[in-house]
């Protein structure tokens, strides 16, 4: 029986507190299927323990946000920095400017900035408590101004940046409209707003090919928030509709490995996602299809490794002058 107590580590994951009934309830399910999963894949435990961690750190109700910081981190951050350097070169702002981000999450964008931009100053804006905790203990929080705050309404006075820039957020923000007109309303007259979310529309997103697996098994994956305002077109008419000018858009694409199908898959499996609620649920036999689909869909090198390519969809406006 697994104690509210912090238990140790297993197989090199760190330790993990599971207090409530919901937890206990949960991380058994999950380890009995996994067991399962893992004679039935010719004995690869680490996979179990890996899953049996991640699981441990979900709730079975947790709704779809951004307050797993680690997790977050394990999922994104690779693929964050790789897209964030190219979109920033595309933007290409002055130097010497004042920033606001929108959605800063763990830094990740906000340190690309710092180092690559000349900023005089970056003021870092993200709702989740826990994300902002994450990014305040980072080295990077002594070069940044990091603080809780909604892109909807924020604590800014009219005209007090120079560019105003979002890091695969647009669309996860409930009132999208509101929040741009509030991003225009603390840029300067012809100051720079400019952002890039995945492309949800196309499910080419670092997540995709785990939710093609997942669709490829027959599970219901729902649909991820503002999917229908990620594609160019959708943003284009999105900033239109704010009153910006000067409005150009384009395609990123990068392509990254991970080390083998343990590492994708723990990285795809965070405690935020709905699609973990989902695996959560199923039976010992369905675990198994499960992971065998994933797999198979996945483009696996000799070698072991994955690697595989995804989009983001940029925009970059101009506040009227």
């Amino acid at each position: 029986m697994i104690s509210s107590e912090r238990r140790p580590s297993v197989c090199g994951q760190p330790p993990v507190s599971v207090g409530t009934t919901q937890d206990r309830n949960l991380v058994s399910t999950i380890s009995c299927h996994y067991r399962i999963v893992a004679s039935h894949l010719g004995g690869e435990t680490n996979l179990w323990c890996i899953l049996r961690e991640i699981y441990a750190r979900s709730m079975a109700e947790l709704p779809h946000s951004f307050v797993d910081s680690a997790g977050y981190e394990r999922l994104m951050g690779r693929w964050s920095r790789a897209v964030g350097s190219v979109f920033l070169d595309w933007v290409a702002p002055p130097s010497g400017a004042r920033w606001l981000e929108i959605g800063c999450g763990t830094g990740i964008f906000t340190e690309l900035v710092l180092d690559t931009c000349s900023p005089a100053a970056v003021f870092a804006v993200d709702p989740a408590q826990a994300q902002i905790d994450h990014a305040s203990r980072q080295p990077v929080a002594q070069r940044a101004n990091f603080r809780v705050a909604d892109a909807q309404a924020l604590p800014f006075p009219d005209a007090s940046f120079d560019v105003v820039a979002s890091a695969l957020v647009i669309n996860f923000i409930p009132d999208r409209p509101k929040a741009l007109s509030e991003m225009r309303r603390v840029a300067r007259a012809c100051g720079i707003v400019a952002g890039y979310v995945w492309d949800f529309a196309a499910e080419l997103s670092p997540s995709g090919p785990f939710r093609r697996g997942m669709r490829q098994f027959g599970a219901d994956v729902p649909e991820l928030p503002g999917t229908r305002d990620s594609s160019l077109a959708a943003l284009n008419s999105l900033f239109e509709q704010a009153g910006f000018e000067g409005i150009a858009a384009k395609s990123i694409e990068v392509k990254l490995p991970y080390f083998d199908f343990d590492d994708f898959w723990q990285a795809q499996t965070t405690s935020y996602s709905p699609t973990t609620k989902i695996i959560a649920a199923m039976t010992k036999s369905e675990c198994v299809g499960l992971v065998e689909a994933v797999r198979a869909g996945l483009p696996v090198r000799p070698d072991g490794r994955i690697e595989y390519s995804a989009r983001a969809n940029a925009i970059k406006a101009r506040v009227p002058g």
